[in-house]
């Protein structure tokens, strides 16, 4: 198996697990807006509202928010800002997006890093929301060391795409193949 074979193997396995997490925070905003709705219909209705909605409403928005993080980095859904870049040569442009992505990784792995810190930090000590719930923090905290992990192997990818010159969109690869026709 060569190099770019294990490349593109680990982009389809990375990109099935993005879209499932993709998913899931699709679900969890759902969640949010059944549970609002739920929310407003007591309240105005039966005049009894909830105490639980506003927290679980919170942490379900992110926990999707984390969550999506690498899917919208994949399908570069994400805010850009390219003035300068857009006029740069494309090898130009190829290398300072290869580099942008190292400073991107190690940006994200100290995130991460820091937030699995503070994932431990609130099982070992048992922390519980300040609520009448009584939440254990560790379990929203951890979206974010899942969304920072999914977010660091799309990073990755990206940036092996970049190195081994791999079309990073369908678009790209049908423009490469017609190029080479």
């Amino acid at each position: 198996m060569t190099f770019k074979e294990i490349v593109l193997l680990y982009d389809r396995l990375l990109g099935k697990l993005t879209r499932l997490a993709a998913v899931l925070a699709g679900l969890l905003l759902l969640l949010t807006a059944l549970i609002i709705c739920y929310e407003i219909i007591v309240r105005d209705f039966f005049h009894s509202p909830t105490e639980w909605v506003l927290e679980v409403a919170t942490y379900a928005i992110i926990i999707a928010g984390f969550l999506g993080l690498a899917v919208a980095f994949r399908d570069n859904a994400h805010v850009r800002v390219d003035i300068f870049a857009g006029r740069f040569a494309p090898e130009t442009k190829r290398k300072l997006d290869m580099a942008l992505n190292v400073i991107s990784f190690l940006l994200f792995l100290i995130f991460m890093t820091e937030s699995m810190d503070l994932v431990t930090s609130s099982y070992t000590y048992h922390k519980l929301s300040p609520s009448i719930l009584r939440f254990p923090l560790y379990i929203p905290q951890f979206a974010l060391v899942a969304g920072s992990f999914l977010l660091l192997g799309e990073i990755a990818c990206r940036f092996l795409f970049e190195l081994l010159r791999l079309p990073l969109t369908k678009e790209e690869a049908e423009e490469k193949e017609r190029k080479v026709r």
